[in-house]
């Protein structure tokens, strides 16, 4: 047997644990996230197909691709997952979510704060369906970019309808 190098890239996070963004993809879905820590994420979606729901401490795998080039990927209680690649030099992001079918039919049942409905949420995924799964593949542009620290809760901390006005559309 022989051993070989390891092919991850240094592992070195520190590009974007505790940076605040808000994005908007090629479709005009708005989001918001703070990567909160090395496994934790917290965001806000301020319009699309689920605009306005949010969630705190998002179990997250975060990895670093190569310099400046992360991916970070979960699995949602909802049943859907997401896939986010973020180039914050760039000030870009591509984002894979995968939609199960229940979502799709009638997101608005997933337009709250879920760390409040956990159980209702995963009552909503087995029940289902599950398939086909939506697939939406989109690019973004960071518009906001913010370094404030990692595990502030204040950062992620109300609904997005109670933000003040022009707070999303801020620009840096």
């Amino acid at each position: 047997m022989t051993e070989t190098a390891s092919p991850a890239p240094d592992q070195d996070l520190t590009g974007l644990v505790g940076h605040h963004f808000i994005y908007t993809y090629a479709n005009g879905w708005q989001y918001e996230m703070y990567v909160k820590n090395d496994a934790t994420i917290d965001y806000r979606i301020h319009s699309g197909m689920v605009g306005g729901r949010w969630v705190k401490d998002q179990q997250v795998d975060v990895v670093r691709l190569t310099d400046d080039v992360y991916k970070i990927s979960w699995v949602e209680p909802t049943g859907t997952c997401v896939v986010v690649d973020v180039m914050p030099g760039l000030r870009r992001v591509h984002g894979t979510i995968f939609f199960p079918a229940w979502v799709e039919e009638d997101g608005s049942k997933t337009v709250l704060f879920q760390n409040d409905h956990l159980p209702l949420m995963t009552t909503y995924r087995d029940e289902g369906p599950t398939y086909p799964i939506h697939v939406v593949p989109e690019f973004a542009q960071i518009t906001f970019l913010e370094n404030v620290g990692v595990d502030d809760d204040t950062v992620v901390a109300v609904a997005p309808g109670d933000l003040p006005d022009g707070y999303a559309t801020r620009r840096n």
